[in-house]
């Protein structure tokens, strides 16, 4: 528990002192513990029911789903609070970065950077394009105790060209339509503009992805 609390005090710092963000602070860590704990899978109705049954965090329905959804979380500082808590992560003097997308599978229409989108790896008894959200992410690979370790660093929304030429409300955000970015140049983005390279700057970064650009180096 006392990991725990190491661990949520500083993400807590990057929320303002009024109520509403000390509030949305607290819904925050509280969020990260439904996540973490065995018993309850991270579908947010699910995660929405253990605040209320194990926490006792008493919100409605309606506002978690926006709180959820909000894009105006201090994401930029609470990755970099989060790579900072991450001990030891180079490997044989490199850090070991993937690339990777996936899709996040939805029921509601509105929501932001929803698309048919094909699933390659769809059953027999499943959709092949699937309403879902994909999801471009940098992962850090750390082997930890004896096995290898995914840790996501950061991530981004990517939406089809078609989707953004059409202006559809999946991909708005405040009433403006998302900029287009192929996957790379997502991944790019956060690797350098975003300084995940400049923040582990001690150790060169070996980026690997399942594309047929195999492999590059910062």
């Amino acid at each position: 528990m006392f990991i725990l609390r190491d661990i949520s005090l500083p993400l807590q710092d990057h929320f303002s002192e009024t109520t509403l963000g000390r509030e949305r602070a607290s819904l925050f860590v509280y969020t990260i513990l439904s996540i973490i704990v065995p018993f309850t899978s991270s579908m947010t109705s699910n995660l929405w029911r253990c605040l209320d049954t194990l926490f006792g965090f008493e919100i409605k329905n309606k506002r978690f789903y926006t709180f959820m959804a909000s894009s105006t979380l201090p994401w930029a500082g609470l990755w970099k609070t989060i790579w900072e808590l991450i001990p030891s992560p180079e490997t044989d003097g490199r850090i070991l970065v993937a690339l990777d997308d996936s899709i996040i599978t939805k029921v509601g229409k509105n929501i932001f950077g929803c698309e048919a989108i094909f699933d390659h790896a769809a059953k027999s008894n499943q959709s092949k394009y699937p309403w879902a959200q994909n999801i471009v992410s940098v992962r850090l690979l750390k082997q930890v105790k004896g096995r290898c370790a995914c840790l996501f660093l950061d991530f981004r929304f990517y939406l089809p060209l078609k989707t953004i030429q059409a202006k559809k409300e999946t991909a708005t955000i405040r009433g403006d339509v998302v900029p287009f970015l192929t996957k790379m140049a997502q991944a790019a983005q956060m690797l350098i503009a975003i300084a995940i390279a400049e923040h582990f700057s001690t150790a060169p970064i070996l980026t690997v992805t399942d594309t047929r650009c195999s492999s590059f180096q910062l």
